[in-house]
C-alpha cells in the first residue's frame, strides 16, 4: 500500500470531492479517482457510497479514514526525524504573525537564521492572535506571535515585547494637537478596529467600557493601512501600537491614551503536546537567544 494512496484519500474526504482534492492536489480528477478505486480493490472494501448526489463515507471507510489520519501523522514525523539527522540541511517552518505586529526587526531575525541554514524554508502566514493560536493549536503552524494572555496549559510561550497603543485621528481633530487623551473623552468618537479574530478588538472595547461607555463602532477591517486610510479620510479613530505609529504619514496624527492606558505583551507560541521539528526548534532557540541579547526595536 503507497502512502499517497491513504494521503490522497484523506483529502477526498476533507473536501468531500474529488474534483477538489485533486484540484488541491495538482493532479486530475481521473487520477485521484483510479487511486481511491485501487485502494479500495486492495482493502476488499468501499470507502464511499456513491449512490447519491454527496459523497458520504461507509462505516468501512469511516474506520479507514481513523487510521490513515494516524499512518499520515507518523509518516510526517518520520519526514521531520529525517531532517534532523540531516542537520538542518532542510526543512520548512511555519510562522503565523498578526498584521498589526511590525514585524521587520523581528524579520531580520528570521533574515539572519535564514543566512545560518540556507536550506530551511518558510511560510509565514498573517492572522490575528486568535486564529493564531487556533492554527498552533491544530498543527496548522509550527509557531505564532499571540497577544498574552494564552492557555498555558496548551501552549508554551516566550514573550519579547510590550508597548502601548495610541489615538490616531485626522489632524483637524479637535484633539490632534494634545499630546494625550483621557479614554472617557473618546465617548462620542467613532472606532475604526481590527475585527473579532484580534485580540485588541476586544481590548478596546472591554477598555472603554472600563472608562463608561461603550464604543460606536463604523468599522471593522483586518488591516491597520486600511484603518489608517479610513481615519485619514474622517471616517473615525483608532488605536494603534506605539510601533506602528512611528511609520504613519503625516495624513493622520498619532496622540498617546491615558486614564486607561491600553498596551499590549507579545510573546511567541508553541503547542505544548505537539511535535515541534527540528527546524522549527532549532528556529526558536536561535530567536529566543537573538530577542533576549539584543533590544527589540520597532
Amino acid at each position: 500500500m503507497d502512502i499517497k494512496h491513504l494521503q490522497y484519500f484523506i483529502e477526498v474526504t476533507k473536501f468531500n470531492s474529488f474534483s477538489r482534492a485533486a484540484e488541491h492536489l495538482y493532479i486530475t480528477q481521473p487520477t485521484i479517482s483510479k487511486m481511491i478505486k485501487n485502494l479500495e480493490t486492495e482493502l476488499g472494501v468501499s470507502l464511499f457510497d456513491r449512490s447519491g448526489k454527496k459523497l458520504v463515507l461507509t462505516d468501512a471507510g469511516r474506520i479507514i479514514l481513523e487510521q490513515a489520519k494516524l499512518i499520515d501523522k507518523a509518516f510526517n514525523n518520520l519526514e521531520n526525524e529525517l531532517d534532523s539527522l540531516l542537520g538542518l540541511k532542510k526543512g520548512h517552518i511555519r510562522i503565523g504573525l498578526p498584521p498589526i505586529f511590525d514585524a521587520r526587526s523581528f524579520l531580520k531575525i528570521v533574515g539572519s537564521f535564514h543566512e545560518k541554514y540556507p536550506g530551511i524554508t518558510f511560510e509565514i502566514i498573517e492572522h490575528g492572535s486568535k486564529k493564531v493560536e487556533e492554527y498552533v493549536g491544530n498543527n496548522l503552524l509550527d509557531l505564532g506571535v499571540i497577544v498574552l494572555p494564552t492557555n498555558n496549559e496548551v501552549f508554551n510561550h516566550f514573550s519579547f515585547m510590550e508597548e502601548d497603543f495610541n489615538l490616531i485621528l485626522h489632524p483637524s481633530h479637535q484633539f490632534a494637537n494634545r499630546t494625550e487623551v483621557n479614554l472617557e473623552d473618546l465617548a462620542d468618537e467613532s472606532f475604526i478596529l481590527f475585527n473579532k479574530d484580534f485580540v485588541l478588538h476586544d481590548r478596546i472595547i472591554d477598555s472603554c467600557k472600563r472608562a463608561g461607555f461603550d464604543p460606536h463602532i463604523i468599522s471593522e477591517t483586518s488591516q491597520w493601512s486600511f484603518i489608517t486610510d479610513m481615519v485619514a479620510a474622517k471616517l473615525g479613530v483608532s488605536l494603534l501600537p506605539e510601533s506602528i505609529c512611528h511609520h504613519l504619514s503625516d495624513e493622520v496624527k498619532s496622540v498617546r491614551i491615558k486614564n486607561p492606558s491600553i498596551s499590549w505583551n507579545l510573546a511567541i507560541i508553541w503547542g505544548k503536546d505537539l511535535y515541534l521539528s527540528y527546524a522549527a526548534r532549532e528556529w526558536l532557540q536561535f530567536t529566543k537567544e537573538k530577542l533576549s541579547n539584543e533590544h527589540f526595536n520597532t
